[in-house]
């Protein structure tokens, strides 16, 4: 043997089809990989708006589900919605390191996402298949449960205005027209029926206006105790992203 063939002669990429670039280790055709990252780096994948990447998908979704746990992370298809997302993997008896932030909803984006959830249940419920919402009746609705002896009404249309903003970025809204919103399957998925229910009973209990200090930090995240106010929906039980 010589000293020549002692080595492994290198196989460039173009005579190597199956490496996607130089010292490429991976086994996943390049869709495949794709649709991994963008759940990585999205909350969310919706099938009406990325059918190939849904497709795709649904064709290999027990290989990209093995990768995510790889990483202790959950995939969450919906099919009947159409939606797929991921979920950080929690346990009391293994030591699990965590990849996905948990950030919760501030009460003004809950009391929007009340209102949203309880529009989208009811225009669903009468058959229509397309709802939408304008930002005034946002407003207007949201500021009804905010202790009307505050006299800023400014501070508070912001928060609410923020708050629109906010899970417009997550896509339970869509503008369609300026300060027009169509709701999205996604509002379902957030808040389910069951803690819809027990939001809109902790609403009409005397007393439970969101009271929010002019200067006051930003409310504490903690759920307050059940008998006083029910948890507040946590954005990322649901969607989660690694940065932001």
């Amino acid at each position: 043997m010589t000293d020549t063939d002692a080595f492994i002669d290198t196989v460039s990429m173009e005579e190597d089809p199956g490496e996607l670039f130089a010292g490429d280790s991976g086994t996943l055709d390049a869709d495949v990989r794709r649709v991994l990252v963008r759940l990585l780096q999205r909350r969310f994948l919706l099938a009406e708006k990325n059918a190939a990447q849904w497709k795709t998908l649904l064709a290999n979704q027990q290989v990209i589900e093995s990768r995510l746990h790889d990483l202790f992370v959950h995939l969450v298809v919906d099919h009947d919605r159409g939606i797929a997302y991921k979920r950080q993997v929690r346990s009391d008896e293994l030591d699990v390191p965590v990849l996905l932030r948990d950030e919760a909803y501030t009460r003004a984006e809950t009391l929007v996402l009340v209102h949203l959830r309880t529009v989208f249940q009811r225009e669903r419920g009468a058959g229509e298949t397309s709802v939408r919402v304008d930002v005034e009746e946002i407003e207007q609705t949201a500021l009804t449960y905010f202790d009307p002896t505050l006299t800023n009404l400014a501070t508070r249309q912001r928060e609410i205005r923020a708050a629109v903003a906010r899970l417009a970025k997550d896509g339970l809204i869509e503008e369609v027209s300026e300060g027009r919103y169509r709701i999205t399957p996604l509002v379902e998925v957030v808040l389910s029926n069951e803690r819809l229910v027990e939001l809109r009973e902790w609403l009409r209990t005397p007393g439970a206006e969101v009271v929010v200090e002019e200067d006051a930090p930003e409310p504490d995240p903690e759920p307050a105790p059940v008998a006083q106010t029910p948890e507040l929906p946590q954005e990322n039980d649901l969607f989660e992203e690694t940065d932001r």
